[in-house]
């Protein structure tokens, strides 16, 4: 692993997930070539569509810190899953927009089991802007 510190802030801020209905806690961490760990958890709400997971929460806060994808250096997902830890679909096309192209990504499970993949490995056909012209 890249960064023991990106992990145990992961699993820090799974710790803070919202998860009444589904009972499955996430946490993701994105370490930015300063140095800077920015986190996030999925917030569940009861009308479903109203979720948000533990990937676009923390996107979404670098972003609003001022952050570009030029900035990340990778990014760490974890999650309290028997199996393996995988973004939903919603996460991987937001995703594929607000990280590097070759970003690694480490998706972790209790069991500390990991994979390691890419945007591009998780959603190879994603929409972009270039799909818009």
């Amino acid at each position: 692993m890249d960064n023991k510190l990106t992990i145990d802030k992961a699993f820090e801020v799974m710790k803070n997930a919202y998860a009444p209905y589904s009972l499955c806690h996430v946490g993701a961490a994105i370490m930015m070539k300063d140095g800077n760990i920015i986190s996030g958890c999925n917030v569940e709400n009861a009308s479903y569509g109203l979720c948000n997971c533990a990937e676009r929460t923390a996107l979404f806060s670098s972003i609003s810190n001022g952050y570009k994808k030029e900035d990340i250096d990778h990014m760490v997902l974890v999650s309290d899953f028997k199996g393996d830890t995988r973004p939903c679909g919603a996460c991987r096309q937001v995703m594929s927009e607000l990280l590097p192209f070759n970003c690694p990504i480490y998706m972790l499970n209790l069991d500390g089991s990991f994979t390691k993949l890419t945007i591009q490995e998780l959603l190879p056909y994603s929409f972009s802007s270039k799909d818009l012209k």
